[in-house]
């Protein structure tokens, strides 16, 4: 598939690209298009699955979502996520590397989470013309539960749909494209004291981990990494900001509730927008994932598996496979697996780079004494951040790392 210009992505005629279009009915070994839900007026919430298991959950296979046109009237996305769709497809079994991609990950892609508010836009523009809430006047992107404040709002039917979306499915990685300024924004968005957010910076305790992502991202963009190609009024050093140091919002879909890493906003009406989506799902492979096990190797669901100096607002925890996946830089990290009714089990491992092989490092834990019957513990009320340095264990990436970068931006140029 050739690379789509600025031109052709913002031309009427690209609104005509179907949305049911996918390839189903062609390709029903490795696609299935699929319902999340309705929106307020009553359309479906459709999401395109890739992948070599199109109907279920595999262990060991990591899960990514795209999601795009959250505000009816930031259409780029939304288009941007309908040609990604026909390049994976187009390249499936013709390119080495998209091949190994959609064999060693589930990908889900929402190209409209708004679709009422997309089919109410006469002119798409990225000033609140009419489209960009839902239909029922509310902003779905301050819609979704605050971790650090309480978020007043009625739940719409486009965020409960989403939400119970990610509770189902154990996506790993995950990406949200807006339309507006050039930039990859990550978490947080919001924050307090112990997120540092008092000095204009809302930092995760992953923060390493998110910042790579964001600058993979960019780096990889024709023009994001510029830092202010389009004339905004603020300027990105390397195209990528903390969401709180932009600007502070409550109620907006990351990755504290999602789990996944997921905290993107960006504008990609483009040259090389490929390269930079590609780069975003390859880094799935990257981390530590694996089961936690009882002493009959039967998988244990709500095991809490957690980097030792990263512990989270609500830990993630295990599905009822007993998986967990956790993205890391190479590095050196001190593991910690716990289940109710039996001790932690700790472990050193050595994060390698991963995506030389498109799979990330596997360890299981074995817990004797703990139950596979036993349920999840629920997540704590209040944030277990903690005011002290929030210090990284990992190196910086090794050259390996950003020298498959390099192999991978030639691949997909």
């Amino acid at each position: 598939m050739a690379i789509l210009c600025l031109g052709v992505l913002l031309i009427p005629l690209a609104a005509g690209l179907d949305f049911s279009y996918h390839p189903t009915k062609n390709n029903p070994s490795f696609t299935h298009l699929y319902s999340i839900g309705k929106s307020v007026e009553g359309r479906d919430l459709l999401v395109l699955f890739l992948g070599r298991f199109p109907t279920h959950h595999t262990t060991g296979i990591p899960e990514f979502k795209y999601i795009a046109n959250m505000h009816g009237d930031e259409t780029v996305g939304r288009e941007l996520l309908l040609h990604l769709i026909d390049f994976l497809v187009t390249s499936y079994k013709c390119d080495p590397a998209i091949t190994r991609l959609v064999n060693s990950t589930r990908i889900h892609i929402m190209p409209s989470m708004n679709p009422d508010g997309f089919e109410a836009t006469k002119v798409p523009d990225c000033y609140y013309s009419e489209g960009r809430f839902n239909m029922n006047g509310e902003d779905l992107n301050r819609n979704f539960p605050d971790v650090f404040n309480e978020n007043n709002v009625t739940f719409q039917p486009e965020t409960i749909a989403v939400m119970n979306w990610i509770k189902k499915e154990s996506f790993v990685l995950s990406a949200n494209l807006h339309g507006g300024a050039l930039v990859a924004s990550y978490t947080f968005d919001n924050g307090n004291s112990a997120t540092g957010s008092l000095q204009g910076y809302s930092q995760s305790l992953d923060d390493d981990v998110f910042v790579h992502l964001a600058k993979t991202y960019s780096l990889n963009h024709a023009t994001m990494h510029r830092g202010n190609e389009c004339g905004y009024k603020q300027s990105f050093p390397d195209g990528i900001t903390n969401g709180y140091t932009w600007y502070r919002l409550k109620g907006k879909n990351h990755s504290v509730h999602a789990k996944p890493f997921s905290k993107m906003v960006s504008k990609l009406p483009v040259l090389f927008w490929e390269r930079a989506c590609i780069h975003r799902m390859v880094l799935i492979c990257s981390g530590v994932k694996g089961q936690v096990l009882d002493e009959n190797r039967t998988p244990i669901p709500g095991a809490i598996v957690e980097a030792k100096g990263r512990r989270h607002v609500c830990p993630y925890r295990t599905n009822r496979h007993g998986e967990y996946y956790l993205l890391l830089l190479p590095g050196s990290y001190v593991l910690n697996a716990t289940a109710p009714g039996c001790e932690s089990v700790l472990t050193t491992l050595q994060v390698p780079n991963g995506l030389e092989n498109f799979s990330a490092l596997k360890y299981d834990f074995l817990l004797p004494g703990a139950s596979s019957r036993a349920g999840p513990a629920s997540c704590p009320a209040k944030p277990l951040y903690q005011d002290n340095q929030h210090t990284s264990t990992a190196r910086k990436p090794t050259l390996s790392f950003l020298g498959l970068m390099t192999v991978l931006y030639t691949t997909f140029t």
